[in-house]
This record gives C-alpha cells, structure tokens and sequence, in this order.
C-alpha cells in the first residue's frame, strides 16, 4: 500500500487497494436506488442497474466493470457494451479523452453487432454512438449536440422510461451555450428532473445532474436543496461527496463547500482517483482563501503537488487545471503580486490550464510595477487564445481572450496610462459577465469585475469602485476580496454606516484570519464607535 505524504495541517489519508467488487455489496447500498430496464437475464439485470448506480455518480472505472461483469452473466446483453461505451465518455461537460475514443466507439460496434434485444435499447445504442462515430471529423460541441437532440428524440418515443428521461435532461446542460445567459436549456432541464426527485428521492442520476442544472449564478439558490441531499444519497462515490460544493460556491458557503471537498477528496484516494482528488482540492483552496484562512490553503496547495509528483498517471483537464490554478489562487487572493509574477508555468496540453499561470503572473509583475515583465505573459495569453480559435473551441478562446485582456489592463495601469487601463479593465468586465464558468473550476482566478472595481478604487473613484464590487457580489457572493473592496470604498465617500456594515460582514466572514492585515484594520475601524 502506497501513502501519500500530506502537508502540515491536513490529515494524513492512506491509498488504500481498491477492494473487489465482489466483495462491495456494503459500498453499492451507498450508492443509491435505479433500475434501468433490460432485455438481459436476470442476472445481469442486477449487475447492470449496480453498474448504472456507479455511472450516475460518475464513477467510471467501476462502472465499467458491472457492466463486464453483466456481459460475463448474458454474453447476449448488448446493452452492456452500451454502458462500457457509456463510461468512456468521462465527464460530458468536456470533451472525450482521447484516449478513450478508440475503446468507447469499440464497445459501441460490439454492442450494435449483438443486436440489441428490444428497440428501446437499440436506440440507445444509436444515440450514444454520435459521441464516437465522426470524432474524427466533428467537434466535440457538435456531437453533444447530436446526441442531445437523439435523446430527445428517444425521451419522446419512450415517455415513462426514466432513464430516458434523466439523459435527455443532462444532455440539456452538457450541450447548452455557456454564454447564454437566458438558461433555457438548464430550465428545461430542470424542469423535467424536479418531478422526478419527488417520485425517486434515492435516484442519484436525477439529484447529480439538478444540481450541474443549477450551477449558475442566477439559478444556484434553486440547487441546494438537491446539494444537500445528494452526498446522503451516494455516500460512498467521491463525485457525489463534491458535487454539492458547485452550489456551496455559487451561493457563497465556504465551510460547507470545505467540508464536501474534504470526504470527496478523502474518498477519491482511497480508489487511487489522483484527477477527482486533485478538483476537489482545487474547490477547497478557493474556499479556504475566501474565509482568510491562508495556512489551510496552502497547505492544501502542498499536497496538490505532492500528490501529483508521487502519481505517475496522466491527470485529465480538472486536475492540470487544478494545478495551475490553486497556486495562482494562493498569490493572488492574498495579494501576493511578487509570489504570483514567479508561478512556474507546468507543462500541460491544455491551453486553458496553462493560461490560468500566465495570468496571474502578468498581473503580478504589473501589480509589482514592473510592467516589462509582464510583456512575455501577456504575448503567451494571446497565443494560447489564439490556439484555441484554430482548434475551434469557442468558450475556452473567449475565456483566455478575456484573461489577456485583464492582464493587458494592468500592464497599462502600471505603465501610467490610467484612463487606458480603466478602459480595457471595463471591456474585460462586461466581457466576462457575458460568460459563466466551466464546471472544472469553482470560479475565475479574480472576478474581472471585482479586478475593475480595484482599478477605480486606486484611482481615487470609490463610489463607482463600490458599484464594481457590488456588481461582482451579485454574482460571486461572499469573495473576501469583493467584501473588503466594498467596505473601503464606502470609507474613503465617508459612509461610515455602510463601511461599517461591509467591515462587519468581512470580519464575520473570516472572523481567524490572522495573516490578513486588512482583517486587523476592519476590526479597528468597526471597534473606533
């Protein structure tokens, strides 16, 4: 048995081998109630739902192992090979690894040679393999939508299978426009999985996928309760342990997303998931820093690296992801502009993740005043969006665009030329509140908003700093930094009254945070009446 050293102040977590699946019969009653109707023996009906359990929380790697173990009880349940096919998706909220192409679309044409027993499950078979079929051809935002409109198509020929129900409601979310700010799809959605909770209040499917549902700014309040009931309902899953953390963050409960965040990354290393462990951290990291408690953080941040330094496996996107950006969270949440311009940019294939290192480094060195050194990060952030034009990824181009235009701003501040910088720092802002963010991160690595709001104040332009960050906790409510810009800025109008009030919700919000001066200051100012 291999352990992983943590750092200091976070308990040490052993890996321990993963037990046979045989022998799980405690953990599968842990994962909660489906059944997923099949032409297949009895047996492989059981192993098959059990598989189905797994794969709703997304828990591949077990998943795909019911779903052999049911092919090995009926070597003629073709709906199997579809549930194989279906592990090697991954994370649909992001394209398929490539590695998992070739396997998937193998399953699929095992599957369609075994002739489906019913046309239910033929169907089911046709629509998945537009995920595998033309991957070489189509995008990756082009198959989902295929496979959303198939699935529509079949919730509508089969209307009281549930499972069909639940798929075309996921595909809702997995295929919608992360820039369309109406939501339609996610109401949608929603709206067809909100009378399912109430009929099947142990479905995991149904909970999981409300609450990706609801993962967005303006809809987080509608996910909690699906938040708070889902780790009950699949206890034993490490992404059902997470999960509730995306609505945590959106509404601003940091503890609670600390304390989810903690179970799913204690239960991702005990099944040697290094890429679950690592998302989850990534969430606490951001948490931590949002309550002022900086040592948690970083040592949070140690073990990230510890941990992936001891694992040989290739992490997918959410933990490349994860590694560059907890470090820039720890510069930057805590001001630390000299730590930040330092980041080591690790190697990835990502564009994204790489991008996230360049940004806070540039805005480092600008904040440091040394706005030349910012000039090599800036150039990097151009060609990385630009990389991601060619590859046709829309969302991730206009993510990085604004990332760039961010830190060209703060290389014109520090350059002097404020007006200029004010400008580019307002475009970036409206930019980014046109967008939302992807579900590999809990949020930007700083609000442009809440960044623009910090321009105006250094500028002397409190009220409309205190309109930025305003704006910017409307939309990530509870950020310390958003707090704390909003009390300074009521100070330096002479709004006693409201700088009171914003100091007094920073110092309930990180009533320990010792190493955070402007902490100390708050307390001063609200204890001077």
């Amino acid at each position: 048995m291999r352990r992983f050293v943590l750092a200091a102040g976070i308990a040490a977590v052993a890996l321990a081998v993963a037990q046979p699946l045989a022998a799980q019969g405690d953990v599968d009653q842990q994962l909660g109630s489906v059944h997923f109707e099949t032409s297949c023996n009895a047996v492989a009906q059981r192993r098959f739902d059990r598989g189905m359990r797994y794969q709703h929380s997304y828990w591949y790697g077990p998943a795909r192992e019911v779903f052999e173990e049911a092919l090995k009880a009926d070597p003629a349940c073709a709906i199997a090979e579809w549930g194989i096919a279906l592990t090697y998706l991954d994370n649909p909220h992001n394209p398929i690894p490539q590695a998992n192409l070739a396997p998937g679309l193998a399953a699929i044409r095992r599957a369609e040679a075994l002739n489906p027993g019913t046309a239910r499950e033929r169907d089911y078979v046709a629509a998945l393999a537009l995920m595998y079929a033309d991957a070489d051809r189509l995008g990756h935002g082009q198959r989902i939508r295929l496979l959303r409109d198939a699935q529509e198509a079949l919730a509508r020929r089969y209307p009281d299978d549930v499972e069909a129900q639940i798929a075309y409601a996921i595909t809702l979310n997995t295929s919608s426009d992360l820039n369309d700010r109406s939501y339609a799809q996610q109401i949608k959605g929603a709206a067809i999985l909100e009378p399912l909770s109430r009929r099947l209040p142990r479905h995991p499917g149904v909970t999981h996928y409300l609450i990706h549902l609801y993962d967005y700014p303006e809809l987080a309040a509608n996910g909690l309760a699906a938040a708070q009931r889902y780790a009950q309902i699949a206890p034993a899953a490490p992404h059902a342990q997470h999960m509730p953390s995306h609505i945590y963050t959106r509404v601003g409960h940091w503890q609670a997303s600390i304390d989810a965040n903690t179970a799913s990354s204690r239960a991702a290393r005990a099944e040697k998931s290094v890429g679950n462990a690592l998302h989850a951290q990534d969430y606490m990291v951001y948490a931590h820093l949002q309550l002022g408690q900086d040592d948690a953080a970083r040592a949070v941040v140690e073990d990230m690296l510890l941990l992936r330094e001891a694992d040989a496996q290739a992490p997918g996107l959410a933990a490349h992801y994860a590694l560059a950006a907890s470090p820039a969270r720890y510069a930057v949440e805590r001001g630390d502009w000299e730590a930040a311009s330092r980041l080591p940019v690790r190697p990835s294939p990502f564009a994204n993740a790489q991008a996230v290192t360049h940004v806070a480094r540039a805005l480092g060195a600008a904040r440091s005043g040394r706005p030349e050194a910012a000039a090599p990060d800036v150039a990097a952030l151009a060609a990385l969006r630009d990389r991601l034009r060619a590859a046709n990824d829309a969302y991730w181009s206009e993510i990085v665009a604004i990332q760039a235009r961010v830190a060209a701003a703060w290389v014109l501040d520090a350059q002097g030329r404020h007006d200029e910088a004010l400008e580019a720092m307002s475009a970036a802002a409206e930019a980014e509140d046109r967008t939302n963010k992807h579900v590999i991160t809990p949020g930007p690595l700083a609000p442009a908003r809440e960044l623009y709001g910090e321009m105006l104040l250094a500028r002397g332009r409190a009220a409309d700093a205190l309109a930025a960050f305003a704006a910017s906790q409307a939309r990530e409510p509870n950020r310390f930094r958003g707090v704390l810009g909003a009390a300074q800025a009521a100070e330096r109008l002479g709004d006693r009254a409201a700088a009171k009030a914003h100091y007094g919700r920073l110092l309930a919000l990180a009533p320990d945070a010792a190493a955070r001066p402007d902490v100390e200051a708050a307390r001063r100012f609200v204890a001077l009446d």
